[in-house]
């Protein structure tokens, strides 16, 4: 039986174009989350909180495909939100200021159940700092602008600037958090083919 692969079942949500916003409409999903604050860059929490994210939502893919195998899926890609302490934004020029939610989408097969089975098989293997921090959480966005990064990380600005004037031209106030979504594995890709969803909250 062929994976599940919910960024190709749904291409619009997970493949802008790079050269010009979208508006598109979020549905409901379920994500592993874990909270924190600080610059990736510059501390261990964000990499620890990937790496319970990633251990955790494997063991939950081989768990249920073990029950079912027709059930087999493509884990998906690590998102993050992220948010300052002053606003409901980025502060982009200064990530040490930041708070962000990590997180991966998983099936609706999932339960807190299934969650708690994999945290215990995952802490039976491996020490992960994170791993208590774990939630499973159901989250929509609703109505969102979008637009694809492709380049290094820190190198996104004139992209969320591009984005955000497509906003402001179309009148959307600006709601909810400042969305990334990084569809390429930093460790086989390089810095200047990286992909990386900016994605938006607008409407009231």
């Amino acid at each position: 039986m062929p994976k599940v692969d919910l960024k190709r079942s749904m291409r619009r949500l997970y493949f802008p174009p790079h050269d010009q916003p979208v508006l598109v409409d979020i549905p409901e999903f379920a994500f592993l989350m874990v909270d924190g604050r600080g610059d990736p860059a510059t501390g261990r929490t964000y990499a620890e909180a990937m790496e319970a994210l990633f251990a955790v939502s494997f063991t939950l893919k081989f768990m249920i495909k073990r029950l079912d195998p027709e059930d087999d899926y493509t884990v998906m890609p690590l998102e993050s939100l992220w948010w300052s302490s002053e606003r409901s934004g980025l502060s982009v020029q200064n990530r040490s200021t930041s708070r962000w939610t990590a997180m991966i989408t998983q099936p609706p097969t999932v339960s807190a159940e299934l969650l708690a089975k994999a945290t215990a098989e995952v802490r039976a293997r491996r020490r992960l700092p994170a791993l208590g921090r774990i939630r499973l959480e159901r989250f929509r966005e609703g109505l969102c602008a979008q637009v694809m990064h492709v380049g290094p990380y820190e190198d996104e600005l004139p992209t969320i600037e591009k984005l955000h004037a497509f906003i402001a031209e179309h009148d959307y106030p600006l709601r909810g958090r400042h969305h990334e979504i990084y569809l390429s594995d930093p460790k086989r890709c390089a810095p200047d083919r990286r992909k990386t969803v900016i994605r938006q909250p607008v409407g009231l």
